[in-house]
């Protein structure tokens, strides 16, 4: 009889914590670290690029994400090696992320490296024209993000050189070569340069030594301004070129604030910050179950007008009342 009794209790017991055990494994499954891999483009002491990074970090934790208590975020700095960037794509796969962050010139190689682990892009300009996504409603594959710009944008720069510097009758374009986005800005703004009277010749961007030749062959003829687009070589190189443009006292058009900040005379474009903060948004969303191929690709709803003003005295330019007016922010 004891027997039986105890058989009876252990059954009740069993059958009673049966209900407990899904509980315990979601209660388990939620209390999960998870994992997001970072790829970018730039070197890891890149000052302007913590920043951003830095942002992304922070609006990753408004969300409910802190990185060693529920998230760990794994970074790799390609600093534009083509090198390093199909290495560290490999690294960041193998550590099985739940989501990659790939900025810019990092989508291509992350997309090369899987096509499984969702990815969320910013700084892009046309990826369904490279063939990334199947459209920006609908982008069906493992990647989906925010758009840098629009290639129509790209005459806006050159607009506003004349507007800046009338004299101007010829421009250099600044342009990566290898990239899709660097000939589709480039054929944009040559569309554009008969209606403002303007002369505009391609200068390739590849190494440092190679960019100041080109600059500096450009500057031997007069009435001469450059305008440089948006391309991860031009943003590693910016030191560089802000320096050039100063040199040869070229009146410049950039397509990233960062260019301004360092001294740079107007640039007109996305906040490349604020982007990565958006891209925290989609990782959010990721991480709680949301499919890339369901995330639309979107588009900037606002772009920025940045003006140094002591690089403007510094050329002998007198910037417009009206520019002045439109802009966003004035470095003075």
């Amino acid at each position: 009889m004891a027997s039986h009794i105890e058989r009876r209790k252990f059954l009740a017991t069993l059958l009673g914590g049966a209900g407990a055990w899904p509980l315990a494994a979601s209660a388990q499954q939620r209390e999960r670290m998870r994992r997001i891999a970072v790829l970018s483009g730039l070197a890891a002491d890149d000052q302007d690029n913590k920043v951003r990074l830095a942002a992304f970090q922070q609006r990753l934790q408004q969300l409910g994400w802190t990185d060693g208590h529920n998230v760990r975020i794994d970074y790799r700095f390609a600093a534009a090696n083509a090198e390093n960037y199909r290495k560290y794509a490999a690294e960041l796969v193998a550590l099985a992320p739940d989501v990659i962050l790939a900025p810019g010139a990092s989508l291509v190689p992350m997309l090369q490296a899987t096509r499984t682990i969702p990815i969320v892009f910013a700084f892009i300009t046309d990826p369904v024209g490279s063939g990334l996504v199947e459209s920006l409603s609908r982008p069906g594959g493992n990647a989906t993000g925010f758009l840098l710009f629009e290639y129509d944008l790209s005459a806006k720069w050159l607009e506003l050189l004349k507007e800046i510097a009338p004299g101007v009758t010829r421009a250099a374009v600044l342009r990566d070569p290898a990239a899709m986005a660097g000939i589709g800005q480039f054929a944009v703004i040559q569309s554009a340069a008969r209606s403002v009277g303007v002369e505009v010749s391609p200068l390739n961007l590849r190494d440092a030594d190679e960019t100041e030749r080109a600059v500096t062959a450009f500057a031997r003829s007069s009435n001469g301004g450059l305008i440089v687009t948006a391309s991860l070589l031009a943003g590693v190189q910016r030191n560089l070129i802000v320096e050039l443009a100063a040199r040869h006292r070229l009146p410049a058009v950039y397509s990233s604030r960062l260019f301004v900040a360092s001294g740079g005379l107007v640039s007109f474009g996305t906040d490349s910050t604020e982007q990565l903060r958006h891209a925290a948004g989609y990782v959010d969303r990721i991480l709680k179950g949301e499919k890339p191929a369901d995330l639309p690709v979107q588009a900037p709803v606002k772009y920025e007008l940045v003006i140094n003003l002591k690089t403007a005295k510094t050329l002998g330019l007198d910037m417009p009342t009206s520019l002045l007016a439109r802009a966003d922010e004035v470095i003075e």
